[in-house]
């Protein structure tokens, strides 16, 4: 029984969540997904485009309740993966480790975040502060926020601020060790500013009371906040002189970028051993 189970894991085709980040569409799924489908990997999206009015509580519901009308059309009750951009992880892990946590319904072999806010933001802090957020906002409007963009209105933004509740509970919760998890991070270390014009190639990260720009970050996310307790950072950087633009590295382009198609390609590829398996032991 525990061969045929560790067998099942590792079955080629099962089923590929795709969850879109805050603020985006199922559509950046559109160069991962034929890929996906061209190896009889059926690919799931998830749309919550229209949760607007959806906190990470509301929202982590409706990925178990797409999950749940996918499998009863379909038939399937296997495990399933999961690939998700930005915030997408947090609604994953939200439903993967707090409301399933315990009971472990869901099968999930590996749940893979791209440039994911664990930690959470701090340009949702930024945003949210009365004297740094208009400068901020009026920055990247049309860039990362739309066109009359109200932090403070916005329940993603403010559930993903370090110190929120939402945040707290993902802490408190813990990673699942049924799960393998994998995290795909990018940076600028040659500190091109092209990488992100907006903040001049460097992304801004709470250090205590403060924020900072360091290049560890892809713009939009810094390393320190996509970080999980034992799980190395997949780390992919420009190329000198390579065919994939420093801006195409960017938080924005994180899913239709090819180097990093080719990492989620590469770790969905890869066997899982073992439900129980202990992860990679180092930070990055």
């Amino acid at each position: 029984m525990e061969q045929n189970a560790r067998a099942a894991r590792c079955a080629p085709g099962c089923p590929v969540v795709l969850v879109h980040g805050w603020n985006s569409h199922p559509g950046v799924w559109n160069r991962l997904a034929p890929r996906l489908e061209a190896q009889s990997r059926p690919c799931w999206r998830f749309d919550h485009s229209r949760l607007v009015n959806h906190g990470l509580r509301g929202r982590a519901a409706a990925l178990a309740s797409f999950i749940g009308a996918e499998r009863d059309e379909t038939g399937y009750k296997g495990p399933i993966d999961i690939v998700c951009h930005s915030f997408g992880t947090c609604i994953a892990r939200e439903y993967l480790e707090v409301a399933d946590g315990e009971a472990r319904q869901e099968r999930v072999r590996r749940l893979i975040g791209l440039g994911p806010p664990n930690n959470g933001s701090a340009l949702a802090e930024l945003f949210s502060n009365p004297g740094q957020g208009p400068a901020f906002i009026r920055q990247l409007t049309g860039v990362f926020v739309p066109e009359g963009f109200d932090p403070l209105a916005d329940p993603i933004v403010q559930d993903v601020r370090p110190n929120a509740p939402a945040m707290q509970r993902l802490r408190s919760a813990g990673l699942r060790p049924d799960i393998f998890y994998h995290v795909i991070v990018t940076g600028n270390p040659a500190g091109d500013p092209g990488f992100f014009p907006w903040f001049g190639g460097r992304t801004w990260e709470k250090a205590g009371p403060v924020e900072q720009p360091v290049l560890e970050g892809d713009g939009c996310i810094a390393h320190s906040e996509s970080a999980l307790p034992g799980i190395s950072l997949d780390l992919v950087v420009p190329e000198p002189d390579g065919p994939v633009p420093p801006f195409h590295y960017c938080h924005i382009h994180l899913p239709r970028n090819p180097r990093v198609i080719e990492r989620v390609i590469s770790c969905l590829s890869d066997p899982v051993l073992s439900a129980e398996q202990p992860l990679c032991q180092e930070h990055f």
